[in-house]
Protein backbone atom coordinates (compact mmCIF):
# COMPACT_ATOMS: atom_id res chain seq x y z
CA UNK A 1 0.00 0.00 0.00
CA UNK A 2 1.58 3.43 -0.61
CA UNK A 3 1.48 6.22 1.66
CA UNK A 4 1.10 9.91 1.43
CA UNK A 5 4.59 11.10 1.15
CA UNK A 6 3.47 13.99 4.04
CA UNK A 7 3.82 11.35 6.02
CA UNK A 8 7.59 11.17 5.98
CA UNK A 9 7.80 14.40 7.39
CA UNK A 10 5.37 13.13 10.73
CA UNK A 11 8.20 11.68 13.29
CA UNK A 12 6.81 9.27 16.16
CA UNK A 13 5.70 11.07 18.75
CA UNK A 14 8.21 9.89 21.31
CA UNK A 15 6.39 11.35 24.74
CA UNK A 16 4.12 8.40 23.88
CA UNK A 17 6.94 6.20 23.12
CA UNK A 18 8.17 6.87 26.21
CA UNK A 19 4.74 6.26 28.24
CA UNK A 20 4.64 2.64 26.76
CA UNK A 21 8.16 1.56 27.95
CA UNK A 22 6.93 2.80 31.44
CA UNK A 23 3.72 1.20 31.11
CA UNK A 24 5.45 -2.25 30.34
CA UNK A 25 7.63 -1.59 33.26
CA UNK A 26 5.26 -0.98 35.53
CA UNK A 27 3.51 -4.27 34.53
CA UNK A 28 6.82 -5.72 35.68
CA UNK A 29 7.13 -7.24 39.00
CA UNK A 30 9.37 -4.56 39.97
CA UNK A 31 6.87 -2.38 39.95
CA UNK A 32 4.36 -4.86 41.70
CA UNK A 33 3.47 -3.49 45.16
CA UNK A 34 2.22 -7.23 46.02
CA UNK A 35 5.46 -8.42 44.90
CA UNK A 36 8.02 -6.02 47.36
CA UNK A 37 8.00 -4.18 44.36
CA UNK A 38 7.59 0.24 43.88
CA UNK A 39 5.03 1.26 41.93
CA UNK A 40 6.04 3.78 38.39
CA UNK A 41 5.52 7.10 39.09
CA UNK A 42 4.29 8.83 35.54
CA UNK A 43 5.88 12.43 35.32
CA UNK A 44 6.25 11.93 31.42
CA UNK A 45 2.64 12.80 30.70
CA UNK A 46 1.16 16.73 31.01
CA UNK A 47 -2.08 15.68 32.18
CA UNK A 48 -2.65 17.87 35.55
CA UNK A 49 -3.65 15.18 38.34
CA UNK A 50 -6.84 17.36 39.19
CA UNK A 51 -10.16 16.44 37.02
CA UNK A 52 -13.02 17.97 35.72
CA UNK A 53 -14.38 19.84 39.05
CA UNK A 54 -17.77 18.73 40.28
CA UNK A 55 -19.93 21.31 38.98
CA UNK A 56 -18.42 20.60 35.18
CA UNK A 57 -19.28 17.17 35.72
CA UNK A 58 -22.67 17.44 36.83
CA UNK A 59 -23.24 19.49 33.74
CA UNK A 60 -22.21 16.70 31.72
CA UNK A 61 -24.89 14.57 33.86
CA UNK A 62 -27.56 16.59 33.22
CA UNK A 63 -26.35 17.18 29.64
CA UNK A 64 -27.06 13.43 29.02
CA UNK A 65 -30.19 12.42 30.97
CA UNK A 66 -32.17 16.16 29.36
CA UNK A 67 -30.81 14.11 25.76
CA UNK A 68 -28.93 17.40 24.76
CA UNK A 69 -26.56 15.08 22.57
CA UNK A 70 -27.42 15.95 18.96
CA UNK A 71 -24.84 18.24 16.79
CA UNK A 72 -24.29 21.18 17.17
CA UNK A 73 -22.79 24.32 15.32
CA UNK A 74 -19.53 23.60 13.56
CA UNK A 75 -18.12 26.43 15.42
CA UNK A 76 -19.73 25.55 18.85
CA UNK A 77 -22.81 26.56 20.65
CA UNK A 78 -23.32 30.17 21.00
CA UNK A 79 -23.66 29.94 24.56
CA UNK A 80 -20.34 28.70 25.19
CA UNK A 81 -18.76 31.00 22.89
CA UNK A 82 -20.67 33.81 24.61
CA UNK A 83 -18.98 32.32 27.88
CA UNK A 84 -15.51 32.26 26.83
CA UNK A 85 -16.02 35.88 25.07
CA UNK A 86 -17.65 37.30 29.01
CA UNK A 87 -14.18 35.34 30.46
CA UNK A 88 -11.37 37.21 28.43
CA UNK A 89 -13.08 40.31 29.64
CA UNK A 90 -12.97 39.40 33.38
CA UNK A 91 -9.39 37.46 33.37
CA UNK A 92 -7.21 39.85 30.33
CA UNK A 93 -9.71 42.73 30.54
CA UNK A 94 -10.13 42.23 26.18
CA UNK A 95 -13.26 42.86 24.49
CA UNK A 96 -13.09 39.54 21.72
CA UNK A 97 -16.64 39.06 20.15
CA UNK A 98 -18.10 36.07 20.16
CA UNK A 99 -18.30 35.55 16.55
CA UNK A 100 -14.30 35.94 16.41
CA UNK A 101 -14.47 32.41 18.82
CA UNK A 102 -14.86 28.93 17.56
CA UNK A 103 -15.14 26.31 19.92
CA UNK A 104 -12.99 23.03 18.33
CA UNK A 105 -12.60 19.49 18.93
CA UNK A 106 -9.66 20.05 21.42
CA UNK A 107 -6.55 21.97 20.80
CA UNK A 108 -4.98 19.35 18.62
CA UNK A 109 -8.39 20.30 16.17
CA UNK A 110 -7.95 24.09 16.35
CA UNK A 111 -4.13 23.88 15.59
CA UNK A 112 -4.87 21.57 12.36
CA UNK A 113 -7.92 23.90 11.29
CA UNK A 114 -5.59 27.06 11.65
CA UNK A 115 -2.71 25.06 9.78
CA UNK A 116 -5.01 24.34 6.96
CA UNK A 117 -6.18 27.77 6.49
CA UNK A 118 -3.40 29.56 6.74
CA UNK A 119 -0.29 26.94 5.03
CA UNK A 120 0.37 25.54 2.06
CA UNK A 121 3.01 23.82 -0.13
CA UNK A 122 5.93 26.29 -0.04
CA UNK A 123 5.35 28.12 2.82
CA UNK A 124 7.31 27.89 5.64
CA UNK A 125 6.65 28.65 9.15
CA UNK A 126 9.14 30.03 11.86
CA UNK A 127 9.30 27.90 15.17
CA UNK A 128 11.28 27.37 18.44
CA UNK A 129 13.47 24.48 18.88
CA UNK A 130 12.73 23.17 21.57
CA UNK A 131 8.81 23.08 21.16
CA UNK A 132 5.60 21.06 21.43
CA UNK A 133 6.12 18.61 18.80
CA UNK A 134 2.54 18.01 17.41
CA UNK A 135 2.54 21.54 16.83
CA UNK A 136 5.21 21.66 13.75
CA UNK A 137 3.97 18.02 12.55
CA UNK A 138 0.39 20.15 11.89
CA UNK A 139 2.72 22.50 9.84
CA UNK A 140 4.24 19.79 8.37
CA UNK A 141 0.81 18.10 7.83
CA UNK A 142 -0.32 21.17 6.15
CA UNK A 143 2.42 20.41 3.74
CA UNK A 144 4.60 23.32 4.81
CA UNK A 145 7.83 23.40 6.62
CA UNK A 146 8.21 23.76 9.81
CA UNK A 147 11.69 25.91 10.30
CA UNK A 148 13.00 25.08 13.83
CA UNK A 149 15.25 28.12 15.10
CA UNK A 150 17.57 26.93 18.05
CA UNK A 151 16.83 28.39 21.11
CA UNK A 152 18.61 28.38 24.86
CA UNK A 153 18.22 29.52 28.04
CA UNK A 154 19.32 33.59 27.09
CA UNK A 155 16.06 33.39 25.26
CA UNK A 156 13.86 31.65 27.65
CA UNK A 157 13.84 28.89 25.13
CA UNK A 158 11.68 31.58 23.23
CA UNK A 159 12.29 33.06 19.75
CA UNK A 160 12.84 36.58 19.59
CA UNK A 161 12.58 39.27 17.08
CA UNK A 162 16.12 39.52 16.12
CA UNK A 163 15.83 35.90 15.58
CA UNK A 164 12.85 35.56 13.40
CA UNK A 165 14.34 38.58 11.40
CA UNK A 166 17.62 36.95 10.39
CA UNK A 167 15.43 33.82 9.31
CA UNK A 168 12.55 35.62 7.13
CA UNK A 169 12.74 34.64 3.83
CA UNK A 170 10.46 34.79 0.64
CA UNK A 171 8.99 31.71 1.62
CA UNK A 172 8.23 32.64 5.36
CA UNK A 173 4.39 32.76 5.72
CA UNK A 174 4.33 33.37 9.60
CA UNK A 175 5.58 32.43 13.05
CA UNK A 176 3.96 29.31 15.21
CA UNK A 177 5.08 30.48 18.96
CA UNK A 178 3.60 28.82 22.34
CA UNK A 179 3.48 31.48 25.73
CA UNK A 180 3.96 29.55 28.29
CA UNK A 181 5.49 26.75 26.36
CA UNK A 182 5.61 23.20 26.57
CA UNK A 183 8.22 21.81 27.36
CA UNK A 184 9.88 24.88 29.28
CA UNK A 185 6.74 26.35 30.84
CA UNK A 186 8.56 29.71 29.75
CA UNK A 187 6.56 33.08 28.24
CA UNK A 188 7.52 35.38 25.76
CA UNK A 189 7.90 38.86 27.55
CA UNK A 190 5.10 40.88 26.41
CA UNK A 191 7.53 43.50 24.83
CA UNK A 192 9.38 40.67 22.50
CA UNK A 193 6.16 39.23 21.90
CA UNK A 194 5.24 42.93 20.31
CA UNK A 195 8.19 43.35 18.14
CA UNK A 196 7.84 39.98 16.82
CA UNK A 197 4.24 40.49 15.84
CA UNK A 198 5.27 43.77 14.38
CA UNK A 199 7.81 42.51 12.25
CA UNK A 200 5.25 39.77 11.11
CA UNK A 201 2.78 41.78 10.04
CA UNK A 202 5.31 44.43 8.03
CA UNK A 203 6.02 41.27 6.26
CA UNK A 204 2.23 39.89 5.26
CA UNK A 205 3.05 37.13 7.59
CA UNK A 206 0.31 35.43 9.96
CA UNK A 207 1.03 35.19 14.12
CA UNK A 208 -0.05 31.86 15.87
CA UNK A 209 0.50 31.46 19.09
CA UNK A 210 -0.62 28.29 21.23
CA UNK A 211 -1.76 29.79 24.69
CA UNK A 212 -3.09 26.59 25.89
CA UNK A 213 -1.25 27.17 29.18
CA UNK A 214 -2.24 30.82 29.34
CA UNK A 215 -3.95 29.93 32.68
CA UNK A 216 -1.53 28.27 34.18
CA UNK A 217 0.69 31.44 34.18
CA UNK A 218 2.48 32.12 37.78
CA UNK A 219 4.59 35.62 37.45
CA UNK A 220 2.75 39.21 37.07
CA UNK A 221 5.21 39.89 34.27
CA UNK A 222 3.82 37.58 32.04
CA UNK A 223 -0.11 35.94 31.87
CA UNK A 224 -1.85 37.99 29.32
CA UNK A 225 -3.05 37.02 26.31
CA UNK A 226 -1.39 37.97 22.76
CA UNK A 227 -4.69 38.62 21.52
CA UNK A 228 -4.15 42.32 23.64
CA UNK A 229 -2.02 42.76 20.14
CA UNK A 230 -4.88 43.17 18.16
CA UNK A 231 -7.31 41.08 16.17
CA UNK A 232 -5.71 40.05 13.04
CA UNK A 233 -3.55 37.48 16.01
CA UNK A 234 -4.53 33.85 15.58
CA UNK A 235 -5.06 32.16 19.05
CA UNK A 236 -5.07 28.67 20.05
CA UNK A 237 -6.58 27.28 23.64
CA UNK A 238 -7.98 24.33 25.15
CA UNK A 239 -10.25 23.11 28.52
CA UNK A 240 -7.63 20.53 29.04
CA UNK A 241 -4.85 22.23 31.26
CA UNK A 242 -6.07 25.39 33.35
CA UNK A 243 -9.61 24.06 33.08
CA UNK A 244 -8.81 20.59 33.90
CA UNK A 245 -10.59 18.86 31.21
CA UNK A 246 -8.01 16.55 29.13
CA UNK A 247 -9.88 13.72 27.79
CA UNK A 248 -13.01 15.49 26.96
CA UNK A 249 -11.57 17.07 23.82
CA UNK A 250 -12.27 20.46 23.81
CA UNK A 251 -10.64 23.31 22.79
CA UNK A 252 -11.38 27.01 21.02
CA UNK A 253 -9.73 29.47 18.66
CA UNK A 254 -10.04 33.23 18.80
CA UNK A 255 -9.80 34.45 14.53
CA UNK A 256 -9.22 37.74 12.81
CA UNK A 257 -13.46 37.90 11.89
CA UNK A 258 -12.84 37.28 8.15
CA UNK A 259 -10.97 33.75 9.17
CA UNK A 260 -13.96 32.18 10.87
CA UNK A 261 -16.07 30.98 7.64
CA UNK A 262 -13.25 29.49 6.46
CA UNK A 263 -12.15 27.32 9.05
CA UNK A 264 -15.93 26.92 10.01
CA UNK A 265 -15.91 25.34 6.25
CA UNK A 266 -12.70 23.10 7.44
CA UNK A 267 -14.48 21.86 10.56
CA UNK A 268 -17.79 21.11 9.34
CA UNK A 269 -15.89 18.76 6.82
CA UNK A 270 -13.50 17.23 9.47
CA UNK A 271 -15.54 16.43 12.13
CA UNK A 272 -19.36 18.31 11.40
CA UNK A 273 -18.70 19.62 15.34
CA UNK A 274 -16.83 19.41 18.62
CA UNK A 275 -18.57 16.97 21.72
CA UNK A 276 -22.14 18.35 22.36
CA UNK A 277 -21.74 16.80 26.02
CA UNK A 278 -18.59 18.22 26.74
CA UNK A 279 -19.76 21.76 25.52
CA UNK A 280 -22.71 21.79 27.68
CA UNK A 281 -20.33 20.62 30.88
CA UNK A 282 -17.71 23.97 29.96
CA UNK A 283 -20.34 26.16 30.65
CA UNK A 284 -20.15 25.15 33.99
CA UNK A 285 -16.29 25.92 34.15
CA UNK A 286 -17.10 29.49 34.23
CA UNK A 287 -19.18 29.34 37.47
CA UNK A 288 -17.81 31.28 40.22
CA UNK A 289 -17.60 28.08 42.50
CA UNK A 290 -15.37 26.23 39.29
CA UNK A 291 -13.43 29.48 38.83
CA UNK A 292 -12.49 29.61 42.22
CA UNK A 293 -11.15 26.19 42.39
CA UNK A 294 -9.08 26.66 39.19
CA UNK A 295 -7.41 29.36 41.21
CA UNK A 296 -6.66 27.41 43.56
CA UNK A 297 -5.33 24.52 41.58
CA UNK A 298 -3.44 27.35 40.01
CA UNK A 299 -1.88 28.14 43.16
CA UNK A 300 -0.84 24.69 44.13
CA UNK A 301 0.63 23.99 40.65
CA UNK A 302 3.21 27.52 41.39
CA UNK A 303 3.87 25.40 44.83
CA UNK A 304 4.84 22.44 43.24
CA UNK A 305 6.68 24.36 40.95
CA UNK A 306 9.24 26.09 43.90
CA UNK A 307 9.56 22.90 45.76
CA UNK A 308 10.44 20.67 42.53
CA UNK A 309 12.76 23.34 40.76
CA UNK A 310 15.46 23.57 43.90
CA UNK A 311 15.23 19.83 44.27
CA UNK A 312 15.56 19.27 40.92
CA UNK A 313 18.84 21.24 40.79
CA UNK A 314 19.99 19.87 43.84
CA UNK A 315 20.26 16.86 42.29
CA UNK A 316 22.40 18.24 39.43
CA UNK A 317 19.68 18.57 37.19
CA UNK A 318 19.86 21.87 36.19
CA UNK A 319 16.69 23.81 35.32
CA UNK A 320 18.46 27.23 33.32
CA UNK A 321 15.15 29.31 33.48
CA UNK A 322 12.58 29.18 36.57
CA UNK A 323 9.00 27.90 34.60
CA UNK A 324 6.53 30.93 34.61
CA UNK A 325 3.54 29.08 34.05
CA UNK A 326 2.46 25.48 32.71
CA UNK A 327 3.39 22.58 34.94
CA UNK A 328 7.09 21.54 33.22
CA UNK A 329 10.65 21.85 34.32
CA UNK A 330 12.93 21.37 31.60
CA UNK A 331 16.28 19.60 33.13
CA UNK A 332 20.02 19.63 31.85
CA UNK A 333 20.99 16.40 32.49
CA UNK A 334 24.86 16.37 31.10
CA UNK A 335 25.95 16.33 34.63
CA UNK A 336 24.52 12.22 35.12
CA UNK A 337 24.45 11.15 31.36
CA UNK A 338 25.65 12.53 28.01
CA UNK A 339 22.24 11.31 26.12
CA UNK A 340 18.71 12.37 27.83
CA UNK A 341 16.78 9.55 25.85
CA UNK A 342 19.18 6.57 27.42
CA UNK A 343 19.45 8.20 30.94
CA UNK A 344 15.43 8.27 30.93
CA UNK A 345 14.88 4.66 30.08
CA UNK A 346 17.71 3.94 32.76
CA UNK A 347 15.51 6.42 35.45
CA UNK A 348 12.41 4.39 34.23
CA UNK A 349 14.23 1.21 35.35
CA UNK A 350 16.56 1.95 38.22
CA UNK A 351 14.22 4.69 40.12
CA UNK A 352 10.86 3.55 38.35
CA UNK A 353 10.41 7.46 37.94
CA UNK A 354 8.97 7.99 34.06
CA UNK A 355 10.49 11.49 33.03
CA UNK A 356 10.81 12.77 28.80
CA UNK A 357 13.90 13.14 26.79
CA UNK A 358 14.46 16.23 24.77
CA UNK A 359 14.07 14.19 21.50
CA UNK A 360 10.07 14.82 21.32
CA UNK A 361 10.97 18.91 21.38
CA UNK A 362 13.28 19.61 18.72
CA UNK A 363 16.75 19.02 17.05
CA UNK A 364 19.03 21.65 19.46
CA UNK A 365 20.57 19.63 21.65
CA UNK A 366 18.28 16.77 22.38
CA UNK A 367 20.57 14.50 24.32
CA UNK A 368 20.78 17.39 26.85
CA UNK A 369 17.69 17.83 28.46
CA UNK A 370 14.67 15.79 30.19
CA UNK A 371 10.93 17.14 31.05
CA UNK A 372 9.24 16.84 34.07
CA UNK A 373 6.33 17.39 34.84
CA UNK A 374 4.88 18.49 37.82
CA UNK A 375 1.29 17.63 37.26
CA UNK A 376 1.52 15.27 39.79
CA UNK A 377 0.40 15.36 43.68
CA UNK A 378 3.16 16.76 46.26
CA UNK A 379 2.95 13.29 47.46
CA UNK A 380 3.80 11.57 44.13
CA UNK A 381 6.74 14.52 43.32
CA UNK A 382 8.05 14.02 46.80
CA UNK A 383 8.56 10.17 46.27
CA UNK A 384 9.74 10.37 42.71
CA UNK A 385 12.82 13.38 44.08
CA UNK A 386 13.79 10.78 47.01
CA UNK A 387 13.90 7.90 44.41
CA UNK A 388 16.31 9.91 41.90
CA UNK A 389 18.11 10.82 44.48
CA UNK A 390 18.80 7.39 45.91
CA UNK A 391 20.03 6.90 42.36
CA UNK A 392 22.00 9.83 41.34
CA UNK A 393 23.99 9.18 44.67
CA UNK A 394 24.89 5.91 43.95
CA UNK A 395 25.62 6.81 40.59
CA UNK A 396 27.58 9.33 41.66
CA UNK A 397 29.32 7.64 44.94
Amino acid sequence: MRLASRLDHIEPFYVMECAKTAARLAASPACDPARGGEPMLFLNIGEPDFGAPPLVQQAAERAIRDGRTQYTDATGTAALREALSTWYAQRFGLDIAPQRIVITAGASAALQLACLALFQAGDEVLMPDPCYPCNRHFVAAADATPCLLPTGPAQRFQLDAAMVRAAWGEATRGVLLASPSNPTGTSIPADELARIDAWVQAHGGVTVIDEIYLGLSYEAAYGQSALALGEHVVSVNSFSKYFGMTGWRLGWLVLPEALVAPVERLAQNLYICPSSIAQHAALACFAPGSLAEYERRRTEFRQRRDAVVPALRRLGLDVPVMPDGAFYAYADCRAHAADSWDFALQLMERAHVALTPGRDFGRAEPGRWLRLSYASSQAVLDEALWRLERVLSRAGA
